[in-house]
């Protein structure tokens, strides 16, 4: 195509800190689990960075992906922009995953990992 400037998608490595720098400020995400037949899943996800900085993620425990994530604790986390065409971001690891009671405390991290401080807590 004459006269149309062409483009290439391109991968940079970055490292930890970089990586938790930018998912701070994103938390629109794709959970990327493992079905037991090995295949993946894609979930989106709304997630934060906790204090520890740890990818954190809320959801429920008859969810496909925590059934998944608790088969297989490896994952694939994908950060994404809020414009479509915008940087992205992702991060394999493995997963950890906590329920209530146990989480109540976890739960407060990834609340003021999305949104800050609450006016309210005893709320």
């Amino acid at each position: 195509m004459a006269g149309v400037a062409r483009t290439i998608a391109t991968n940079t490595e970055v490292d930890l800190t970089a990586a938790l720098e930018f998912a701070r400020t994103r938390h629109r995400m794709l959970l990327i689990t493992y079905r037991g037949d090995g295949s993946a899943q894609a979930s989106p996800v709304t997630g934060g960075v906790d204090a520890d900085g740890r990818i954190v993620i809320s959801t429920y425990p008859e969810r496909a992906k925590t059934r998944n994530a608790r088969r297989r604790a490896e994952v694939s986390v994908v950060v994404v922009s809020d414009e479509w065409n915008g940087p992205w971001l992702q991060i394999d690891g493995r997963c950890e995953v906590i329920d209530l009671p146990e989480a109540a405390e976890a739960l407060v991290d990834y609340y003021r990992a999305i949104a800050g401080e609450h006016p309210d807590w005893d709320e």
